[in-house]
């Protein structure tokens, strides 16, 4: 009997990040940006004013990391941090008008790139198999859930 267990897909669904990864960073060396920086200043974008914390959550990367990608896009003149009017000892991060120039030109660099990616396969398939990657990444945090809870036996 066949069974899902069976299908290796981890490496192929890492061989397609990969791949991803590649092409976009090739199509937007252009604008200075890595994907990590794009991704951070399109969500800072759509959600001005969050702080390093919340932006991390949202991006779901450690502060640390997010930070030094504020960092690096603030050198570049992307981001800028404001002190938050609430507390003092925090920042709340906003998009400069450099960002707002390039967010349209990287958005089309994302779209473009994910016509190429799925050239030939239909809206339905795609909608499928969107499904599908969502049940198993529902699948496996769930697993953070359980397996972040001890054995009431020790």
């Amino acid at each position: 009997m066949e069974k899902t267990e069976d299908i290796s897909f981890g490496y192929l669904l890492s061989d397609v990040t990969l791949l991803f990864r590649k092409h976009f960073d090739r199509r937007a060396v252009k604008f200075g940006l890595t994907r990590a920086q794009w991704r951070a200043t399109k969500m800072l974008y759509h959600r001005e004013g969050l702080r390093q914390t919340e932006l991390a959550e949202f991006l779901e990367m450690e502060p640390i990391a997010v930070g030094r990608v504020i960092d690096r896009l603030q050198a570049a003149g992307f981001v800028e941090r404001r002190p938050d009017p609430k507390d003092r000892r925090a920042w709340r991060l906003y998009t400069t008008e450099q960002a707002r120039g390039v967010i349209d030109d990287m958005e089309l660099i994302a779209r473009d790139l994910r016509r190429d990616a799925t050239t030939d396969i239909t809206y339905a398939e795609m909608t499928q198999a969107m499904a599908v990657l969502n049940r198993i990444k529902e699948n496996l945090q769930a697993l953070e859930v359980v397996e972040a809870v001890p054995d009431s036996d020790e």
